[in-house]
């Protein structure tokens, strides 16, 4: 397979009835493909904001690395190790669950593919599919296994990969033989405290981290209140 596939062919028929307003808010990541992306990293989460009319996301996009288990040596070491943040900024067009996302100096469509809900009809579980193509020829895709919760059976998982092949993702990176697994710590652990998170912080890396992602967090908010007032 050389390009990527539409939404269409890869969309299925949890999304019939996809309401955006319940995708906001804080995904975690269970486990993904990405060759772009660095395999060692753990307790990664998307939190999605949506602006006042629906149209534009911003996903706060955090993630921390080295894992503990997989580079049991280098993981304290880390200027990651406890967290770092990049932004994705997305823009939701008339077909629902497809957007046109900007990051990491490149823009690409997602594709919202599945949805599970609760009695309640609020989502739980998530497929996401990004896929860039150039001259008829694929250059990149992503996926994204996602949960509301950190916590994941592996009887969920086999099911996520059930859907993510029926979907018809598996020869874009979907099957299990692809996908990497992302590791979460247990709920109230505290951030690693030594001599070089110390140092890290006496240069002020933590600082600039925190200024990123609250002057982000500022500009989209600014953005949204500026198009308002026009």
């Amino acid at each position: 397979i050389k390009g990527c596939p539409t939404y269409e062919q890869v969309r299925q028929p949890s999304m019939d009835d996809f309401d955006v307003t319940k995708y906001q808010g804080r995904w975690y990541e269970q486990g993904f493909h990405d060759w772009t992306q660095f395999t060692e990293v753990y307790d990664t989460t998307l939190d999605i904001e949506l602006n006042a009319d629906k149209t534009r996301w911003l996903d706060d996009f955090a993630l921390k690395g080295p894992s503990p288990t997989r580079n049991p040596l280098a993981w304290q070491y880390s200027p990651t190790t406890n967290g770092a943040h990049y932004f994705l900024f997305g823009k939701l067009g008339e077909q629902k669950g497809v957007l046109q996302e900007t990051g990491f100096g490149v823009s690409f469509p997602n594709y919202i593919v599945d949805v599970q809900k609760d009695e309640q009809g609020e989502y739980t579980e998530a497929i996401q599919f990004q896929c860039l193509e150039r001259g008829g020829v694929r250059v990149f895709e992503g996926i994204n296994f996602l949960t509301r919760s950190p916590d994941m059976s592996q009887g969920r998982l086999d099911a996520m990969f059930a859907r993510a092949k029926a979907a018809g993702m598996y020869p874009y990176g979907a099957s299990p033989e692809q996908i990497h697994i992302v590791e979460h710590q247990p709920a109230g652990t505290p951030p690693i405290d030594n001599v070089w998170q110390r140092f890290y912080d006496n240069i002020g890396v933590n600082k600039l981290l925190a200024l990123l992602e609250s002057s982000t967090h500022s500009s989209f908010e600014d953005s949204e209140a500026a198009m308002k007032n026009q």
